[in-house]
C-alpha cells in the first residue's frame, strides 16, 4: 500500500463519526488526488481557484471540493457551478456574491464564515465582534442562495499547546453563540472546520467535525504558495 493510500485508511479508522476529512490536495498533482480517490476519499480541499477549477475539471465529478483559502469576489464565478463547501466567508459582501452567482447556476451554495483568534496578522478572517455584527444586520437572511452552515477558524501555528486548545475553544464557544442566536431552527448549522494535520486531534476534542488534512495524507508540498 502506498503511503497516501495508508494514510487515507490511518485517519479514517482514527477519526470519531461525524468528523469528516478533507484531503487538502493544494500543490499536489492530479496523480496523488487520484490515489487518494481510489482509497475512496471524496472530499478534497484547495485554496486557490485557478488550481480548483483545473483539477474538478479534470477528475471525477462526484469530488466534493473544498474551498479553504482567501476567495476574492471577482473569482466567485469560476467555481459557483460545482463547489461543495466555501469555508472562508469572511464578509456580507462575499456572501451576496456567492448567493448572486449561486442564483445564476440554479443552486444553493454551503459556506462557513471564517473567524479569526489566531496571533498571527495574516491570517483572514472575522474578528468575533466583527462575525456578530454581521449576523446581527440580518442582512444575510434576505439571500435566498446561500446557506451558513457553520464556523471555520485556523489556530496559531505555536508549539503552545495550551494557546491552541484556548483558541480552538474560543472557535467552539463562538460556534455555540452563533448556534444558540442566529441558527436556533437551521439543523444545518452544524459545521466546526478547524484542526489540520499539526493539530486535528486538539480540534477534534473540542468540537471539529471538518478537519484539513494536507501533509499528513499527500507528504511534503511539491513548492511554496
Amino acid at each position: 500500500m502506498s503511503a497516501i493510500a495508508n494514510a487515507i485508511e490511518q485517519y479514517k479508522q482514527t477519526l470519531p463519526n461525524g468528523v469528516e476529512l478533507i484531503a487538502v490536495s493544494k500543490t499536489f498533482p492530479k496523480e496523488d488526488i487520484e490515489e487518494a480517490y481510489a482509497m475512496g476519499q471524496r472530499h478534497f480541499g484547495e485554496n486557490k481557484v485557478q488550481e480548483l477549477t483545473d483539477k474538478a475539471t479534470a477528475l471525477p465529478s462526484d469530488i466534493k471540493w473544498h474551498m479553504i483559502g482567501h476567495l476574492q469576489t471577482n473569482k466567485v464565478k469560476y467555481i459557483a457551478p460545482f463547489i461543495h463547501l466555501i469555508h472562508s466567508v469572511d464578509s456580507q459582501k462575499l456572501l451576496e456574491t456567492i448567493n448572486k452567482e449561486a442564483i445564476k447556476n440554479n443552486r444553493t451554495i454551503n459556506v462557513l464564515l471564517q473567524v479569526h483568534v489566531a496571533q498571527e496578522e495574516t491570517k483572514f478572517g472575522l474578528l468575533p465582534t466583527e462575525l456578530y455584527q454581521l449576523l446581527d444586520s440580518q442582512e444575510w437572511q434576505k439571500l435566498t442562495n446561500v446557506r451558513i452552515c457553520g464556523i471555520m477558524g485556523i489556530a496559531s501555528f505555536t508549539a503552545d499547546e495550551q494557546q491552541i486548545r484556548k483558541e480552538f475553544d474560543t472557535i467552539h464557544q463562538i460556534f455555540l453563540t452563533c448556534q444558540k442566536q442566529y441558527f436556533a431552527n437551521a439543523e444545518y448549522f452544524r459545521e466546526i472546520s478547524m484542526g489540520m494535520t499539526s493539530d486535528y486531534q486538539i480540534a477534534v476534542e473540542y468540537g471539529s467535525t471538518l478537519v484539513r488534512i494536507g501533509n499528513g495524507i499527500f507528504g511534503k508540498r511539491y513548492y511554496q504558495v
